[in-house]
């Protein structure tokens, strides 16, 4: 890999086209309740979200980027599990157990650029996990799974230990400045 890609550019890139897709994905998936409406938006969100860093470490990221992509994320993430909740197939505690990880990542992110100690952290194993076990608990929830809750409580419990995990690393890193 190149010691460009590595570097984040100082203007739009490719991936920071495919990561603002998920922008209005987020705003249909509520829209149409519509199973193949729903399956098609998730399968696009889920491809744009992996495919948003692919590209990046392929082609080349922004400044920009590290802030979108997190951003979209979590829009679209808030937006779907918006509908699990008033679909009352999650109680509301469930869904902020499966957004724990999100909830918890984005109050920090504000926490520590209010004083001052922000640090980047590269995605972690444990942060991926997360999010692939939330496209799996909406997929669940579209199809009207059997396994929605079982999947949901699985995503709390890997979202609990990659927030331990990001806490860890952010502190490491902390200390070494």
């Amino acid at each position: 890999m190149s010691t460009s890609a590595l570097r984040p550019a100082a203007r739009f890139a490719v991936a920071d086209a495919i990561t603002l897709l998920r922008v209005p994905l987020a705003i249909v998936f509520p829209l149409f309740s519509a199973m193949p409406v729903r399956l098609t938006v998730l399968g696009l969100a889920a491809i744009t979200d992996l495919g948003d860093g692919f590209v990046a470490r392929r082609f080349g990221a922004s400044r920009l980027g590290t802030v979108l992509d997190p951003v979209a994320d979590r829009l679209f993430m808030a937006a779907a599990y918006a509908v699990v909740l008033c679909s009352g197939k999650l109680s509301w505690w469930e869904v902020l157990a499966v957004l724990a990880r999100d909830i918890i990542a984005t109050t920090a992110f504000f926490v520590t650029v209010a004083t001052g100690r922000a640090t980047a952290v590269p995605a972690r194993a444990g942060g991926k996990a997360v999010t692939v076990l939330q496209l799996l608990t909406l997929l669940a929830f579209v199809l009207d799974s059997s396994l929605l809750r079982r999947l949901a409580w699985s995503t709390a419990a890997v979202g609990l230990y990659a927030i331990w995990d990001y806490n860890t690393q952010f502190f490491r890193k902390l200390r070494a400045r």
